[in-house]
């Protein structure tokens, strides 16, 4: 395992859920694999929380990271709308950003994810808040015979004890959303192949 520059905390393990297949190798058609990113990562070089679940998908042609990412996150599934309405009724009284803040904040935004970084294989999204530091980073990787890996990780720096208590609390909710955006992809890119 790589030395790490800050500790992660290994999500997985701290709330005994184990509902995806943990695994370094490359998984089957749309197997959900949860892992960690490699630590420290450039979108986020001080993170000291990280996930990340991939999904073999096949494709009809290249790839594109932007195409990945507008079909995770431009159109979330009710349940996950009404959990981040109700994330930003709870989180108001403390002075944190409610999603239509951090999405009115900036020009060029991927669902309400302000746009950090972007090239053909790759997508940063997050933002900078008070109680903590948040990138998502999308990753395509293409495997050749129209098949690619893509990745969801997500990278999050915890500056305070609010950001330490939040990221507790909020975990198992932000597994469901992101298992549930990956498989919208791949229910997706299969579509588009019929």
């Amino acid at each position: 395992m790589p030395h790490h520059a800050a500790p992660i905390v290994r999500a997985d393990r701290l709330l005994g859920l184990y509902d995806v297949q943990m695994s370094q190798s490359v998984p089957r058609f749309h197997t959900l694999t949860f892992g960690l990113p490699s630590m420290p990562h450039p979108a986020l070089p001080q993170a000291d929380w990280a996930d990340c679940y991939s999904l073999r998908v096949r494709t009809t042609g290249r790839l594109q990271a932007a195409d990945v990412a507008h079909l995770a996150l431009d159109r979330f599934p009710p349940w996950a709308r009404f959990l981040l309405w109700l994330r930003n009724a709870i989180v108001a009284p403390f002075g944190l950003q409610s999603t239509h803040d951090v999405a009115s904040n900036y020009t060029e935004v991927i669902g309400f994810f302000p746009l950090i970084s972007q090239s053909d294989g790759q997508i940063v999204v997050g933002f900078d808040d008070s109680h903590l530091d948040f990138r998502l980073v999308i990753d395509v990787l293409d495997q050749g015979a129209g098949e690619a890996l893509v990745s969801l990780a997500t990278l999050v720096y915890r500056k305070v004890l609010l950001g330490r208590i939040y990221i507790a609390v909020i975990t198992p909710f932000h597994r469901l959303i992101v298992k549930a955006s990956l498989r919208q992809v791949g229910r997706c890119l299969e579509a588009k192949r019929r």
